[in-house]
C-alpha cells in the first residue's frame, strides 16, 4: 500500500512540474485574475493582479500542511493538539517570508522561502514543547517530538518543490544567463534553460533578462526537492524518522548552499549571502534535533490512519480556508496593478 500512495504522488507531482517548466515562463501565465477597485472618471478602472504566484504557493502550502496531517495522524498524534500545531507554526512561518526578505533585501514587497525555513528551524521544537506542555497538563498523551519534525522537514521539501514553481510564474530566483557559464553547464543548459517573456515579471524589470536563455535554477531546485520529499516520505512511513529527517534536511539546505551560486537575482551585497548562512545553519539545527531527540519511537506509522485523518471533513475544510488565505496573502500583486475598461457588448444583448 505504501509503495502504491508513493508511486502515484510521484505520477501526480511529475505531471504538474512537466507543465509548469513548458508553460509558466511565458507572459500570459503570471496574472490568474484582476479585480477592479477604483473607477476614474474617464471611464477607466484601476485593477489589483491577483497572481499565479500566489496560486501555486497556496497550493505549495496545501501539499505541505495535508502530508504534515497525514504523517503525523499515521503516528497516532491526535487531530485537536495537531490542529493547533499547524496553526502556530503557519502563524510565525508565513509572515517571517516577508520579514527576512525585508531585513535581507531592504525590499517590503517580497518574499523569501529560505527565511521562513530558517526561522521555522528555530521554532519548530518550542512549538512542539508548548503543544506538549497543554497535552499534559490536561492528561493527554504527549506529541512524539522526532516523529514530528521529520514530518515537517518533508512536508517543507514537498511545499518548496512545489512553491518554486510559483517563482517561474513571477520570474524570479531565477537563474544566471546561460551565456556566463562554461564546461559541462554551458552545454548542459545550451539544450535546457528557461527563456521568460514579458516585462512585467522580475527578472524583466530587475535584471533585463526576459528574452534571454538562463539557467532554469527554478526546475533544477524543484525536482530535486519533489524527488526528495518523496524518498523521505518513504522511509518516514518504514518509521526511519532520523534519515527522513537528515536526507530531507540536507539535500534542500546543501542545494540551497551551492544553488545560489547559479542565481542572478539580488541575494544580498556579499559573496556568501545571508540565506546561505541560514542554509548551513537550518542543516546544523536539524541534525542536533535528530541527536537530541533519537531514542525510543512509536510504532510504525499507520498509512491507512493517516489517509482517512486527511479524508475528513474538518481536515479539508480547513485546507481549503487556509489556501485561500494564503492565495489572498502572497497572490496580490503590489509591484504591479491594472487599467482596465469594462463596457457592454451590445452584439450580445
Amino acid at each position: 500500500m505504501i509503495e502504491i500512495v508513493v508511486g502515484a504522488l510521484t505520477f501526480a507531482l511529475a505531471g504538474l512540474l512537466v507543465w509548469a517548466f513548458k508553460e509558466l515562463p511565458a507572459e500570459k501565465w503570471q496574472f490568474v485574475a484582476t479585480v477592479p477597485l477604483h473607477r476614474h472618471p474617464d471611464g477607466h478602472w484601476t485593477g489589483l493582479n491577483l497572481t499565479f504566484y500566489g496560486a501555486l504557493t497556496a497550493l505549495g502550502y496545501v501539499v505541505a500542511i495535508t502530508m504534515m496531517i497525514l504523517m503525523c495522524a499515521a503516528v497516532g498524534v491526535a487531530m485537536a493538539p495537531l490542529i493547533g500545531l499547524v496553526a502556530i507554526l503557519l502563524a510565525i512561518i508565513v509572515p517571517s517570508s516577508r520579514w527576512v526578505a525585508e531585513i535581507v533585501e531592504g525590499k517590503q514587497h517580497t518574499f523569501t522561502v529560505a527565511g521562513a525555513v530558517f526561522i521555522a528551524a528555530l521554532v519548530c521544537p518550542l512549538a512542539v514543547f508548548i503543544c506538549n506542555y497543554g497535552l499534559q497538563y490536561f492528561g493527554r498523551d504527549l506529541m512524539p517530538t522526532l516523529p514530528l519534525l521529520a514530518a515537517m522537514a518533508i512536508s517543507y521539501t514537498f511545499g518548496e518543490g512545489i512553491g518554486r514553481v510559483a517563482c517561474i510564474s513571477f520570474g524570479c530566483c531565477y537563474g544566471k544567463p546561460v551565456s556566463m557559464t562554461s564546461g559541462f553547464w554551458r552545454q548542459l543548459f545550451t539544450r535546457l534553460h528557461f527563456v521568460f517573456e514579458g516585462g512585467t515579471k522580475k527578472i524583466a524589470y530587475e535584471s533585463q533578462l526576459d528574452g534571454v536563455p538562463v539557467i532554469p535554477i527554478q526546475a533544477l531546485t524543484s525536482t530535486l526537492y519533489v524527488a526528495t520529499a518523496v524518498v523521505g516520505f518513504w522511509l518516514y512511513m518504514y518509521g526511519w524518522y532520523i534519515w527522513a529527517l537528515l536526507i530531507t534536511l540536507g539535500v534542500s539546505q546543501l542545494w540551497r548552499l551551492y544553488s545560489e551560486f547559479l542565481r542572478a537575482d539580488y541575494r544580498g551585497s556579499s559573496a556568501i549571502s545571508p540565506y546561505q548562512l541560514m542554509a548551513v545553519a537550518t542543516l546544523v539545527i536539524g541534525a542536533a534535533y535528530a541527536f537530541v531527540y533519537r531514542g525510543t519511537f512509536p510504532a510504525a506509522p499507520d498509512l491507512m490512519r493517516g489517509l482517512n485523518a486527511v479524508w475528513a471533513p474538518g481536515p479539508l475544510m480547513a485546507l481549503q480556508l487556509m489556501g485561500l488565505i494564503i492565495f489572498f496573502y502572497t497572490g496580490r500583486s503590489e509591484v504591479t496593478q491594472s487599467r482596465m475598461q469594462i463596457q457592454i457588448c451590445h452584439d450580445k444583448i
